[in-house]
């Protein structure tokens, strides 16, 4: 079986590469944490100094990195993928970053002879840990359907959204729905609950309906639990908004709703709440209504 780079094992890039390899995948890994490599290196994976390195030793390399300048250096910087990588190999970039950035990179391998696919990722840790993501895809079509069982080993939803960058504009639409949907369910709960009726009942009665959403259920049973350890971190749903923002702009598209949440999470940050959970802007309204949203 061919050997698939993996490089960036964060909390979703260990989870993700913990699935290939109980998908049978051989991997080569490459990350700055030790212990996460050391864990997969455990696990059976080879272990690389350099994404030059990476590159020259496998067929397809993966990348999970947290913005759009750690996909840029790793893929086209000093001792880069595109000093390693050969001809007919595929690099898949699963990061959120700018849709620009993807097809700019994308244009520098394919002088290589080298396919890109953006295929950023939906689902937080949780599913990321029991291989459930919903993956957009952006790219040749010839090469996602050479890519597909990988990507599926590692999600339960994998679609082709278009030609190079697609996925990520795809990632970014998600993300505004999603930092909406939390702004929308926190404005709601403080309400009911500084009006005295108990939020987790606000929460049951409201779910079945038209208000109901994946987000609503991810987020509410967290948020009357006080919970907020990261299951995706403030600073980086400001990453993907910020990506959001500019890619419309250059567009000609205005966001007002998008650009009002960020700068809740912006106030959060200053409050010193960028690693926390995206759920953390109920906080924000907390503060402002002088109430806590709690079972």
């Amino acid at each position: 079986m061919e050997k698939i780079g993996f490089i960036g094992l964060g909390i979703m890039g260990k989870p993700m590469s913990k699935n290939l390899i109980k998908a049978g995948y051989k991997l080569v890994v490459l990350d700055l944490n030790l212990r996460a490599v050391e864990e997969l290196a455990a696990l059976g994976a080879e272990v690389a100094s350099t994404p030059r390195e990476v590159a020259a030793d496998c067929s397809i390399i993966i990348t999970m990195l947290p913005d759009s300048p750690q996909v840029k250096e790793v893929a086209l910087g000093n001792n880069g993928i595109i000093e390693g990588i050969k001809t007919g190999c595929v690099f898949i970039d699963m990061s959120s970053i700018s849709p620009i950035v993807s097809r700019e990179i994308a244009a520098r391998l394919e002088e290589k002879g080298v396919e890109m696919l953006d295929a950023p990722v939906s689902g937080g840790e949780p599913k990321a840990i029991d291989g459930t993501l919903s993956v957009m895809v952006g790219g040749e079509k010839e090469i996602f359907d050479k890519a597909f069982p990988i990507l599926k080993a590692m999600a339960a939803s994998v679609v082709h959204t278009g030609s190079i960058g697609a996925g990520n504009v795809t990632k970014l639409a998600n993300q505004i729905i999603v930092a909406i949907n939390i702004a929308a369910m926190s404005e709601a709960l403080v309400m009911a609950t500084k009006a005295g009726v108990e939020p987790e009942l606000v929460y049951k009665a409201i779910r079945g309906g038209l208000a109901g959403s994946t987000v609503l259920d991810a987020k509410a049973p967290l948020v009357m639990d006080r919970k907020f350890n990261p299951g995706f971190r403030i600073k980086l749903h400001i990453k993907d908004l910020n990506n959001a923002l500019t890619t419309a702009h250059e567009i000609g598209v205005p966001l007002p709703l998008t650009a009002a949440v960020m700068e809740i999470m912006q106030a959060l940050k200053v409050d010193g709440m960028s690693e926390n959970d995206h759920g953390s802007l109920i906080r924000y309204y907390e503060k402002l209504a002088k109430t806590e949203v709690k079972r």
